[in-house]
């Protein structure tokens, strides 16, 4: 097995070698702030409007765990990978505008052809219809709003990717890329603007043959923006279903705010919590192995990532951002409760505009209370080098 100081001096190559690159590429959906106000003096708009964009991620992994490979898993050989140059996405994007109101937007993944593609490559297909900025229709597949991380694309993360409880309820159906329909937009209660969201899915992930069973999954979500200036928002999110004739629920609650020091210093901070059935563990065991109700099976979590902004400007160097996330989970913890808990560490370097290129490092460290051989739950640390690209 390579030793911890090869991979760093492999790491230390690659970032000597690589130079980043450009442009722009979103997986959520947004909603249409367009005036329907005419200016008679710009000239009448032509339909159909084409916008093509991509998103390039290239990265170098590398396992500091002695018997751990780059996925976490723990081997008792010495048969694994522990070091990994890989093409984490590879997304190309076409966005129609048929009309004023409809667009189309289809999105696909070329890296995931590095695997059994079935079930994967497509992300985005839908159709949006926008009534106006308070109610607008989409049908498809898409991203349903449950949550903080569905709101926006994985390339303008403050983190190295995505949450374990935005995967572990992507599994349960709640969130990632799912098939159905929803209504969303921007209203007012009161003196505070609020977003909202309803959608209901098959639950059973993207590009299925079919639903799995006749049963859907309903869910919802309101953002209250309580305090503008400092880009304080409170999200609340709920979901009910059924799964082979099984009830199923999901609660969430988040926190965003953003606090402006100066004219260059800012920092970023969210907060979220969820709970769950986990009906996928329930399902995934023998009949006679299984608790007497699903509801027994439920997995919560809760993350914080705060995350110090420094925007340099200086040449093609736009931004210097650290953070850190720490995130607890678990996905039994009732019947067979096994903490884990995540601490990502990470600097980012942000060339010319809205991450059009970035180069981010960090290292993702999981803690069990109980470690099991030759299985993930095992106590790693991994290193990323990231390399992005936007165009």
């Amino acid at each position: 097995m390579r030793t911890v100081k090869m991979k760093i001096l492999a790491l230390l190559f690659t970032v000597a070698c690589v130079v980043p690159a450009f442009a722009q590429q979103p997986d959520s959906i947004k909603i249409s702030k367009d005036s329907v106000k005419v200016n008679k003096e710009k000239p009448k708009e032509k339909y159909p409007q084409f916008q093509f964009r991509g998103l390039l991620q290239a990265r170098y992994i590398a396992s500091l765990t002695n018997h751990v490979d780059i996925d976490g898993l723990h081997h008792s050989d010495d048969e694994y990978t522990g070091n990994d140059f890989d093409l984490k996405r590879v997304r190309l994007q076409v966005q129609v505008k048929l009309t004023k109101r409809t667009e189309v937007v289809v999105l696909a993944n070329l890296a995931d052809f590095k695997s059994d593609p079935k079930y994967k490559v497509l992300e985005n297909a839908y159709m949006k219809y926008s009534f106006s900025p308070g109610l607008n229709l989409v049908f498809g597949q898409f991203r349903p709003w449950f949550g903080i991380e569905e709101t926006y694309p994985v390339d303008v993360i403050k983190s190295m990717d995505y949450s374990n409880q935005y995967y572990e309820f992507a599994k349960n159906g709640w969130t990632s890329f799912q098939e159905g329909a929803a209504i969303m937009g921007d209203i007012k209660i009161g003196p505070l603007g609020t977003q909202y969201s309803i959608a209901i899915v098959n639950g059973n992930g993207r590009n299925q043959p079919k639903d799995k069973d006749n049963g859907k999954q309903l869910m919802s979500r309101l953002v209250f923006n309580l305090f503008p200036k400092n880009g304080i928002k409170l999200g609340l999110n709920g979901g009910y279903g059924k799964v082979y004739r099984k009830d199923v629920h999901a609660l969430g609650i988040d926190l965003t705010g953003n606090i402006k020091f100066n004219e260059k210093w800012g920092l970023d901070m969210q907060a979220e919590a969820k709970q769950g059935v986990n009906h996928v563990m329930y399902f995934a065991l023998k009949e006679a192995d299984r608790a007497s109700h699903v509801g027994d099976y439920m997995m919560r979590a809760v993350y914080f990532l705060p995350n110090m902004r420094y925007d340099i400007n200086y040449k093609n160097l736009s931004s210097i951002e650290c953070s850190i996330r720490y995130e607890y989970m678990d996905v039994n913890y009732k019947l067979d409760p096994l903490p884990r808990h995540s601490f990502t560490p990470m600097i980012s370097f942000g060339f010319l505009k809205n991450y059009d290129a970035r180069i981010q490092l960090g290292l993702i460290m999981e803690r069990y209370k109980k470690e099991t051989d030759n299985t993930t739950e095992h106590n790693s640390n991994t290193l990323i080098l990231q390399l992005q690209s936007r165009f």
